[in-house]
């Protein structure tokens, strides 16, 4: 594997601020979400059935765009779209978990991030190691900024496979959480019933 990380370029602009090779997979760059110009993709990836423990399966497209621009104009949010050889193939969210609502259900440990995974519909037969190559491109883009030593996971606690699939990437699991709701009029977050996990980056956790 061969990487490569940049800065994010001028508001406005959407460039990849990460790069990297993965033998047998291709190229994944992660590019930050434009919230206009990617809200149809992202509305047709989270309203499928597959997608169904994202939690948004009954929003609007305007709706998606609305949210997208929220995590867009925060400091402690970010919203990636993952492209293999440029074919967008996934979703990914990082935050400050001392800064978001999961604080409130265990002791956040500084250094602590927060990941959001939505691996996108296959085209086609799927690819052996691929949901792994791509997995491990954003967990290294994560480990890559300095001050991450812990990457934090809560997927929803009946989501087996997404469970299963962080093990399998090295996590170690926690207890199940119920994550609360938030209502603000910017945005909304349901309850939710969680399982955490824990990935441990070089610097220690």
């Amino acid at each position: 594997m061969t990487s490569s990380s940049a800065s994010a370029s001028a508001a406005g602009t959407r460039q990849p601020v990460y790069s990297q090779r993965v033998e047998g997979v291709g190229t994944v760059t992660l590019t930050p979400v434009d919230p206009v110009a990617d809200a149809p993709l992202i509305h047709s990836w989270v309203t499928e059935e597959r997608a169904r423990f994202w939690g948004m399966g009954e929003a609007s497209r305007e709706l998606v765009r609305e949210i997208y621009e929220d995590v867009d104009r925060r400091t402690t949010h970010h919203a990636f779209l993952a492209r293999r050889d440029g074919e967008p193939v996934g979703l990914f969210q990082t935050y400050d978990c001392a800064e978001d609502r999961i604080s409130e259900c265990y002791e956040v440990r500084p250094g602590d991030t927060g990941v959001h995974l939505l691996i996108g519909p296959a085209r086609g037969a799927g690819q052996r190691g691929f949901s792994a190559g791509l997995i491990g491109a954003f967990l290294s883009y994560v480990l890559s900024d300095g001050t991450t030593r812990r990457i934090v996971a809560e997927p929803d606690a009946r989501n087996e496979k997404a469970v299963a699939r962080l093990v399998r990437s090295g996590f170690e699991l926690g207890p199940e959480i119920e994550l609360p709701e938030i209502d603000l009029p910017e945005v909304y977050l349901p309850a939710k019933r969680a399982r955490l996990a824990f990935l441990s980056g070089p610097q220690g956790g």
